[in-house]
């Protein structure tokens, strides 16, 4: 493993552990704010159990999550400090901004935590409430970071006359960041919702079969299934920018090798760098160019518009595409076939063995697709750090020694995940 491959092994690695939390801590806050806002409303008990519960799993969720995003912000400065020299200026204030929100979440999840006897009960939910905006806002403000790295605003004027920029308008007035950051927020949602589902679905088959799984259960899916089928139409809206403005990485995307009109969509398929080939792939005429620029005649610039050194890992990419959409898509179908069930059959919900091994095969669905989203974003840019601005491998520390750092912060994440494994399974649900 050479120097540049250790230094994004290392952050690659890091990205994929934290991403886990990332996801939690927009998703189960919004879950248990929901339990705790329909026991308001119906004074069913089982959603106040609900509440608590989920509310101890994520005060767990977050101390792991600030220790992991801690050290991911470490090594940044570690590994990448030539970027950070030329892009702290401009990147700053996402970090601060989301920092803020940060110790807004902490504060008001202590609040919430311990404040069940001696806050109002709307007061106490209101509290939750706050712990769910700060936590999809730390979220969404550090995303414009990486959509400013994909779409670089007023990078000449950075260049130039750095003292002069106002990096809130090159941050937050990029037309990349609003997408970006919907899209990120409601795929993080789905993982959330599947994930949360197939552990009700999973006691379910062990037989623990009670209202409190039913119902957790029902909020899990119902939080999934909506970002499920929200997620196509971001997805669409996202990849019309991309053939727009970053063309080289939508055409690694979809593998195609040649400029052509009529471009058709490439479903599956194994591409070949060297033939230009794509063999075992079912293409559809035409629904590329549609896709990309609204017009089923329109050009598609393919590969062989960009030097071959500026292609990014082409197979990765595309099988990451592929298999993002693909995974967006099998969590439609079990999100729409959860709620006939639950329109038509409702008793099946706790007797049917079918649905709960169809919802437990389907929970890692949101995470596989999750991360297999960020590949295609973070790999479909190189070999640019900051879009045809700087090259990653100029971006590297020049210091060796990068395999001790690899190792520590691996066995990092690896004792914070035992750790989390094993205090999850002692969660046990509030009585």
């Amino acid at each position: 493993m050479n120097h540049l491959d250790a230094a994004r092994f290392q952050m690659a690695y890091s990205l994929f552990f934290h991403m886990i939390f990332a996801a939690l801590g927009v998703g189960m806050p919004l879950l248990m704010v929901v339990a705790e806002g329909l026991h308001l409303r119906t004074q069913n008990p089982v959603y106040l159990r609900l509440a608590k519960t989920w509310a101890k799993a994520t005060g767990l969720l977050f101390a792991i999550g600030a220790v992991s995003g801690t050290a991911l912000s470490f090594e940044l400065g570690l590994l990448w400090p030539s970027f950070m020299e030329f892009a702290g200026s401009a990147i700053g204030p996402a970090f601060t901004l989301e920092g803020y929100a940060f110790f807004l979440e902490a504060i008001f999840l202590g609040l919430y935590l311990y404040g069940w006897d001696r806050l109002s009960r709307v007061g106490h939910w209101l509290t939750g409430v706050a712990v769910a905006v700060s936590g999809a806002a730390s979220s969404i403000l550090v995303t414009a970071t990486n959509a400013w790295m994909q779409n670089p605003v007023g990078v000449a004027q950075l260049i130039t006359d750095p003292a002069s920029i106002n990096p809130m308008q090159m941050l937050f007035g990029n037309s990349h960041w609003p997408l970006m950051a919907i899209h990120s927020t409601i795929a993080c949602l789905a993982a959330v919702g599947f994930a949360v589902a197939g552990v009700y679905a999973w006691n379910m088959l062990k037989g623990k079969r009670d209202e409190i799984r039913r119902l957790g259960l029902s909020l899990a899916m119902a939080v999934g299934t909506i970002a499920a089928v929200l997620m196509p139409i971001t997805g669409d809206l996202s990849a019309k920018v991309l053939a727009q403005n970053q063309p080289a990485k939508f055409a690694a995307m979809e593998a195609l090798f040649t400029t052509q009109r009529s471009a058709p969509l490439l479903i599956g398929g194994i591409p070949n760098l060297e033939t230009g080939e794509i063999a075992l792939g079912l293409e559809i005429p035409g629904f590329l160019s549609f896709l990309a620029h609204g017009d089923f005649s329109a050009e598609v610039a393919g590969l062989d518009q960009f030097p071959r050194e500026e292609w990014a890992n082409v197979p990765l990419v595309h099988y990451s595409f592929q298999i993002m959409v693909s995974t967006g898509m099998a969590m439609l179908v079990v999100g729409l076939y959860y709620a006939w069930v639950r329109w038509r059959r409702p008793d099946q919900i706790l007797t049917s063995r079918r649905l709960q091994t169809i919802l437990l095969l389907a929970s890692p669905l949101g995470y596989i697709a999750l991360q297999a989203g960020w590949i295609v974003s973070e790999v479909g840019r190189q070999p640019w750090i900051v879009w045809r601005v700087m090259r990653t491998v100029d971006a590297v520390t020049p210091v060796a020694g990068l395999l001790t750092s690899v190792v520590g912060f691996t066995l990092l994440y690896a004792l914070l995940a035992v750790v989390l494994v094993i205090l999850l399974r002692r969660l046990k649900h509030v009585q």
